[in-house]
């Protein structure tokens, strides 16, 4: 059983990889329209990042997560990448924290 769920960490330690890489390259991609359509952006994966490892008993600053995340500093990130949202985005981001 032991292989099993050290195969299951791997594979799950692989699609999270993938997932942070596609994300990287998706620049385009902004995070409003990440939470607007799935209800989780990278900040949330650097979050999750961030609680697994303190979990672990290995904390680490939510600057570093998000850098393992965005592959950069997240203020070189956003200066680069983010743009403002659209008045669309933002209302039905409004609207979906709103019904939270």
């Amino acid at each position: 059983m032991a292989d099993n769920e050290q195969a299951q960490i791997e594979f799950e330690a692989a699609a999270f990889r993938r997932l942070r890489d596609h994300l990287r390259e998706r620049s385009d991609v902004q995070n409003i329209d990440l939470m607007n359509l799935a209800g989780f952006c990278r900040n949330c994966l650097s979050n999750w990042y961030a609680e697994a490892a303190a979990a672990a008993g290995a904390p680490i600053g939510k600057e570093a997560a998000r850098e393992i995340v965005y592959g950069m500093p997240y203020d070189a990130w956003r200066a680069r990448h983010q743009r403002d949202a659209s008045p669309e985005a933002a209302a039905s981001f409004a609207a979906r924290t709103q019904a939270e």
